[in-house]
C-alpha cells in the first residue's frame, strides 16, 4: 500500500525524498490529468511555482505527467499561490498546480492541486486521485498527447486583478510602504502592484537564488522588515511568505500585527458597512480567544475551523461566508479569491488607512490578545508520539488545571513532521508550567 501522499495543504516534504521526488510528481500529475479528463477535446492544466531550485525538477515532471494523459500545460514560471486560482479559472483549465512548499524552508518542496473553479481540491477528489495513483494509469495514445507551452503575460494578468480589488479612484500616493516578499513567488508582482497604485516602495526579500526563499525574511521573521520601517520611517510594513498567500503587517513603530489583528480591522469594517457575509469571520482553532471577543462586542460571530486555510474555504462556502483566515497570515477574502492572498489582504489593509487617514498602529491592533505560546516539536516521520499514554495523561492534567480560564490545542502538523502544543490562558505563569510539563513528555516521546 502506497504511504499517505496528500497533507492539510496538498504534498509536501524534503525535495529529492519521497514524496517529493520527480518519479512521484509524473504520477501524481497522470493521476490527476486522468481524473480530471472529460468527453471534451480541450483538456488544459496551469503550472505555477515559487522561486526553490527543485521547482524546475518538479514542473518538468508534472508536465511529463499531465501531457501523457492528453492533457495541455501552460507554464506560468514563478508566480503566488492565488494567481493559480485565478488563471486556472480564467483559463478555463480543468486543474492548477502550484508548486510551493509555502513558508517551509528551501530544501522543501510541495504540489498543491486546484479544480476548475479555481479551489484547492477536497479530501474526496484528493482521494480519487491517490487511488488512481496507486492504479495502472491509462496514458493517451500517440495522437493524443498533450502540448506544453509558456505563458508569458501570467504575472502581468494577476497584476491587473489584484490592483481591481482596490477601491476605485482612490491612490496609495503619500504612503511609503516597506515590501518584504521572501524572496519567493510575489518578489515581482507585489511590488508592481503597491508601485502601480502610487505608493513609495521600499522592497526588501526581492533577489532570489534558488536557496533563500524565507530565509530570515518574510512573514516567518517580520523582524528584518520591522527594522527597516523604522529606519526608513514608512507608515507601514508588509511582509509575505514563500507563495504569498500569507501576510502580517508592520505599524509605523515596528510593531507586527498577525492574521487574527488583521481579520479583526477587516471583519469590523466590512460588518459596518454591511459587507459582511452571515455576520461571522471564519478562523480555526489556533485563533486567539482575544479576537473571539472583540467580535463578540461588536455582534459580530466566530465560526472555528480545524488547522488549514483549505477547511476555512470549505466552511466558507459550505454557509456563504466571505471573511475567513488564520492566525498565520492566511487571509481568504472569497469576493475577491478562491484561496488565501496575502497581497489582496494587504491592500484591504491600506485601502483602511487612505479612508480613515490614521496610522497603521491606529488600525491593525484591534484587540488585546489572551497570552498564547505555541512550541514546535519535530519528530520522525512514521511514529506519532501524541499516542503515547504518558503524552495523553500529561495533556489532561494540563487541562485540569487550566481549568475554565484557558485551552489547549496539541496536534500534528499537516505540513511537516512536527508536533504543534498551543496553549492560551490568561495567568501566563500557570500556562507555562503546564506547556512545560506537555512539552518534556511530548520530547521524551521523541
Amino acid at each position: 500500500m502506497t504511504r499517505r501522499l496528500f497533507g492539510t495543504d496538498g504534498v509536501r516534504g524534503q525535495a529529492n525524498s519521497w514524496p517529493m521526488t520527480a518519479d512521484v510528481a509524473l504520477r501524481l500529475a497522470a493521476a490527476a490529468g486522468r481524473y480530471f479528463r472529460t468527453d471534451k477535446q480541450d483538456h488544459r492544466v496551469v503550472i505555477g511555482k515559487d522561486t526553490r531550485r527543485s521547482g524546475y525538477m518538479i514542473e518538468n515532471a508534472l508536465t511529463a505527467g499531465f501531457t501523457s494523459t492528453g492533457m495541455s500545460v501552460f507554464l506560468l514560471g514563478p508566480v503566488p499561490t492565488p494567481a493559480i486560482g485565478y488563471l486556472t479559472h480564467s483559463l478555463r483549465a480543468d486543474v492548477g498546480v502550484m508548486i510551493s512548499a509555502s513558508h517551509n524552508p528551501a530544501k522543501d518542496n510541495g504540489i498543491k492541486l486546484f479544480g476548475p473553479d479555481g479551489f484547492k481540491l477536497n479530501d474526496d477528489a484528493e482521494g480519487e486521485i491517490m487511488r488512481l495513483f496507486e492504479t495502472d494509469i491509462a496514458l493517451a495514445a500517440p495522437d493524443n498527447i498533450g502540448r506544453a507551452m509558456r505563458l508569458e503575460d501570467a504575472r502581468g494578468r494577476y497584476v491587473e486583478y489584484a490592483k481591481t480589488t482596490f477601491p476605485n479612484r482612490r491612490r496609495l500616493d503619500g504612503l511609503r510602504v516597506v515590501l518584504d516578499c521572501a524572496n519567493g513567488a510575489a518578489y515581482r508582482t507585489a511590488p508592481t502592484v503597491l508601485w502601480e497604485l502610487g505608493a513609495e516602495v521600499i522592497s526588501i526579500g526581492v533577489s532570489p537564488n534558488g536557496f533563500n526563499i524565507n530565509a530570515e525574511c518574510g512573514s516567518n521573521h517580520p523582524e528584518v522588515a520591522a527594522q527597516r520601517v523604522r529606519e526608513t520611517r514608512a507608515d507601514v510594513g508588509i511582509c509575505l511568505d514563500g507563495d504569498a498567500d500569507r501576510v502580517v503587517i508592520i505599524d509605523e513603530t515596528g510593531r507586527v500585527a498577525d492574521g487574527d489583528q488583521i481579520m479583526g480591522l477587516i471583519a469590523s469594517r466590512w460588518a459596518e458597512q454591511g459587507r459582511l457575509k452571515g455576520n461571522a469571520l471564519v478562523a480555526t482553532v489556533m485563533s486567539n480567544l482575544g479576537l473571539e471577543r472583540f467580535l463578540e462586542g461588536r455582534g459580530i460571530g466566530l465560526v472555528r475551523t480545524d488547522v488549514g486555510d483549505r477547511y476555512v474555504v470549505e466552511r466558507m462556502r459550505a454557509d456563504g461566508f466571505n471573511l475567513g483566515g488564520e492566525q498565520s497570515g492566511h487571509l481568504i477574502l472569497s469576493d475577491y479569491a478562491t484561496t488565501g492572498d496575502g497581497l489582496i489582504g494587504a491592500l484591504q489593509f491600506l485601502s483602511a488607512m487612505v479612508e480613515t487617514k490614521q496610522k497603521a498602529s491606529a488600525l491593525v491592533h484591534v484587540f488585546e490578545p489572551i497570552p498564547q505560546k505555541l512550541v514546535n516539536i519535530r519528530y520522525a516521520p512514521g511514529t506519532d508520539p501524541l499516542e503515547s499514554e504518558a503524552v495523553q495523561e500529561a495533556i489532561a492534567a494540563g487541562e485540569r488545571k487550566l481549568g475554565g480560564t484557558g485551552r489547549l490545542l496539541i496536534r500534528k502538523s499537516g505540513t511537516e513532521p512536527m508536533i504543534r502544543v498551543m496553549g492560551e490562558a490568561e495567568n501566563l505563569g500557570r500556562l507555562d508550567s503546564v506547556l512545560t510539563n506537555i512539552v518534556e513528555t511530548v520530547r521524551q516521546e521523541c
